[in-house]
């Protein structure tokens, strides 16, 4: 992705905060059971680092488990709903600002976390910034979330045609791949000289949706959002109306969500 779109695109999820806050799925608990046991160990008293922390949907599970969160948030809304939700954890901050130009403390981390969040940093820095936070032995925790084959699979594959009409930016014929066909993301951890091989947990879940819930939750996504308001208005009642008249009101989505850890070496 193109750094002007990139950027322009991560901004979009500061236009309705509270919506984001209020329709996103959050994580899948057995995620955080992983950072917490060896050989991640992310637990009570870890120093994290988190990049990216949205309205606080997963730091607010760190924070359960006690540890000290220091959470880089670019957007200034989101960062607002976060303070909000984690304002009873008096060992967590929430700093407004993005990532790549976050000055380091001196005291380095125990870990650095993004949940959804990392792909969105700048590739040239976020695997090195990352390491730069970390002391030796600390861990990089990212989080991916992917919408995959399962659930009501013919309405997603009915529905292309409504993205096709609405959004130019549509590949033909666009279907999900199953789980299994979702590679890990190993390379840029490979690459780097700065950490040891990557370890992979994965997690899939579906959630039952009504159409006025799915299309709340599809107006928090950046793509959705970025489109023309007249496209994204037309996409909108294009998908509702299958939604309803095929689907009898209500559609299941299965989501892939995975946890990539790798330890930074000497």
């Amino acid at each position: 992705m193109p750094d002007l779109e990139r950027t322009r695109l991560r901004q979009v999820f500061d236009e309705d905060a509270e919506l984001y806050d209020r329709v996103r799925p959050g994580y899948p608990p057995r995620l955080f059971d992983d950072l917490a046991a060896p050989p991640a160990g992310i637990g009570a008293g870890s120093r994290v680092l988190e990049i990216g922390c949205g309205t606080g949907q997963a730091t607010v599970p760190l924070a359960e488990r006690g540890c000290r969160i220091t959470a880089v948030e670019l957007g200034p809304a989101m960062a607002t709903v976060a303070r909000r939700n984690l304002a009873r954890f008096p060992a967590v901050e929430v700093v407004t600002g993005a990532f790549e130009e976050w000055p380091l403390p001196a005291e380095p981390f125990d870990a650095v976390f993004s949940a959804t969040a990392f792909h969105w940093i700048d590739p040239a820095v976020r695997v090195a910034k990352a390491a730069d936070a970390l002391r030796i032995g600390g861990v990089l925790a990212t989080v991916a979330t992917h919408h995959v084959a399962g659930g009501s699979e013919d309405f997603f594959a009915e529905v292309q045609e409504c993205y096709e009409r609405f959004d130019p930016a549509t590949p033909p014929g666009l279907r999900l791949r199953g789980a299994a066909e979702i590679p890990e993301d190993h390379e840029e951890i490979d690459c780097s000289s700065r950490f040891g091989p990557a370890a992979f947990h994965r997690y899939e879940r579906e959630i039952t949706y009504s159409t006025q819930e799915y299309l709340a939750v599809l107006r928090t996504y950046s793509g959705h959002r970025a489109l023309d308001p007249v496209a994204r208005d037309g996409l909108l009642r294009c998908i509702a109306r299958v939604i309803d008249n095929r689907y009898g009101g209500r559609i299941t989505k299965r989501y892939l969500t995975e946890l990539r850890l790798a330890r930074r070496t000497a």
